[in-house]
């Protein structure tokens, strides 16, 4: 690890004036300390971000549930009003590494966390999201990787909570240059998607404040299969939403984890699912559209087989 400046910021608004050209920010560190030793990210400053009023705060009104950025993944799981009104995202915040983990990671670090891929992860490896010209997964160890992607990049999303914050319709809100900006799921995520270098769509100094979630008396639930119980990356994972009246769902959506570069919806699908019964035959074919043009590799097509249990039992689940 290369040495650096550690500066904290007192307000949201002076952290991007302390980060210079060449700067991280930093809350839990999950992540960006693991990157700093491998050499693969080399900051000038770290910022510390730990210490911002209002940012580790769990709100609520009449209209929306609202996350501070610096909210504990810990806490997501604790709080008895998630447990109830949002069960997906409690259920997301539970498989996020171990408890030693969720007391540090921070919602706002699990949505901007890079890659797992263990080419991108590898410091000799100057790999296509390095700004290499190959994707050495492509052709190589390809197990974890993604089904669906727009670029050549086939390293996929693996952040839990954005999974059920895409199902939930939720909205980051970022500080860039100044202003406040208003960011959909799919946004955050958008740049990756066409972009082989890019975990998501924040630029260089831009800060995730908080995430909102409007209160819609809605099911929803989260799944994921991983190769072992606890403590461990998902395979493929998989969040739904919904409001069921009589067993016909209404306002559904679907978002598949670890399949893309981004959290995975298909608005067709989601469509389908409006003002029918949710029952085994309407979950297979809504699991059928979200796998159609899926492109597994040499070792990851098990992940068409598993996504589509899988989807089919997340959406089941709205009906407990």
């Amino acid at each position: 690890m290369k040495p650096f400046q550690y500066v904290t910021a007192a307000t949201p608004a002076g952290a991007p004036e302390l980060l210079g050209d060449n700067g991280c920010y930093l809350a839990g560190g999950n992540d960006l300390l693991g990157l700093m030793k491998e050499y693969i990210v080399e900051p000038a400053v770290l910022v510390n971000i730990k210490a911002l009023p209002g940012l580790d705060k769990i709100e609520s009104d009449s209209d929306h549930w609202t996350l501070g950025a610096n909210v504990t993944v810990a806490q997501l799981e604790e709080h008895e009003g998630l447990k109830v009104d949002l069960p997906a995202l409690h259920q997301a915040a539970r498989e996020v590494g171990s408890l030693q983990i969720r007391n540090v990671a921070t919602v706002g670090g699990n949505l901007a966390q890079h890659s797992r891929c263990w080419y991108y992860r590898h410091r000799d490896v100057a790999c296509l999201k390095k700004g290499g010209d190959t994707c050495f997964a492509r052709h190589g160890e390809n197990r974890y990787h993604s089904l669906f992607t727009g670029n050549n990049c086939i390293s996929p999303v693996v952040s839990n909570l954005s999974v059920a914050f895409a199902a939930l319709d939720a909205t980051v809100v970022v500080q860039r240059r100044g202003s406040a900006v208003r960011m959909s799921i799919a946004d955050l995520y958008a740049k990756a998607w066409d972009n082989p270098t890019a975990h998501h769509s924040l630029n260089p100094g831009d800060l995730i404040l908080r995430i909102e979630i409007p209160r819609q008396s809605l099911r929803s639930a989260y799944r994921q299969i991983s190769e072992k119980a606890a403590f461990d990356w998902a395979l493929v994972s998989c969040a739904a939403a919904g409001r069921l009246s009589n067993g016909q769902i209404s306002r559904g959506r679907v978002a598949l984890g670890v399949v893309a570069p981004v959290p995975y919806q298909v608005p067709e699908a989601n469509e389908m699912l409006e003002g029918h019964l949710l029952d085994e035959a309407l979950a297979a074919r809504v699991a059928d559209r979200l796998l159609r043009g899926a492109v597994p590799f040499a070792d990851n097509g098990y992940k068409v087989p598993l996504a589509r249990a899988l989807i089919q039992r997340t959406l089941l689940a709205l009906r407990a």
